[in-house]
């Protein structure tokens, strides 16, 4: 299969000022979800004899969380990282560092990594824009080297994570509101701008750039893709 890693060799905006490409990370740039990383490490925490028994009451509160988050990404979020409540700071964010490698790096798609080769070539800042947790997604913004990351984190109490998030859950209109924020801040030309995405919750970002690409979109988003004429991808994790 060819890998994705052919770009148009010329921007969208002159030497103005800076440009980005702004990308979602669950679904854009790794195929997984909030969801797969919270099962995987409390599975871990687990033990083994346990695992079952766990599963058998934590799948069904997935179709719960399905429907959720079809209604509001934001309410989603909010919900769902409640489950980190009172798990061990520190050994979590030890076991994310010591899985990356097994767990996470596999599932990244190569055209991902073929697509921010080419923007850095392009001099264009690499900037993630998620709904995961700091802590998930430090190990991959390393592995990019990426040059910024906006991301949430849990509130901190005595060692354990409380479960609710120091900001408001960065998804939906807020990841647009971030956006617009960041490049005031460090002088990005958003008219000469990317952003990737792969769900309806990430229109409003899509939206606030000249170049918009949808990667792996479900119908309703490949429909307004389409209709727009952006970009859209299909990238597997096939080489």
């Amino acid at each position: 299969m060819q890998r994705d890693s052919e770009m148009e060799k010329t921007d969208t905006g002159g030497m103005q000022g800076r440009t980005a490409a702004f990308f979602d990370v669950d679904g854009t740039l790794v195929k997984t979800t909030i969801v797969h990383y919270y099962v995987r490490f409390r599975l871990l925490l687990l033990h083994p004899l346990i695992r079952p028994f766990w599963l058998a009451w934590f799948l069904p509160k997935i179709l719960y969380y399905l429907l959720l988050d079809r209604v509001s990404r934001t309410k989603f979020n909010q919900v769902f990282y409640r489950n980190y409540r009172g798990m061990d700071v520190e050994h979590l964010k030890q076991l994310v560092l010591e899985t990356f490698d097994t767990f996470l790096l596999p599932k990244v798609f190569p055209a991902a990594s073929d697509r921010i080769l080419a923007h850095k070539a392009k001099g264009n800042l690499i900037v993630f824009v998620t709904g995961s947790l700091d802590f998930i997604v430090a190990p991959l913004a390393d592995y990019f080297q990426a040059d910024h990351v906006l991301c949430m984190s849990l509130y901190e109490e005595k060692g354990k994570f409380t479960g609710e998030l120091t900001t408001s859950p960065l998804a939906e209109e807020a990841k647009a509101r971030a956006i617009r924020t960041f490049a005031e801040g460090h002088g990005i030309e958003l008219t000469a701008s990317y952003a990737y995405g792969d769900s309806r919750a990430d229109l409003p970002m899509l939206h606030c750039v000249s170049t918009p690409i949808v990667v792996n979109p479900g119908k309703s988003l490949r429909r307004i893709a389409s209709e727009s004429g952006w970009e859209i991808r299909e990238w597997t994790l096939a080489c």
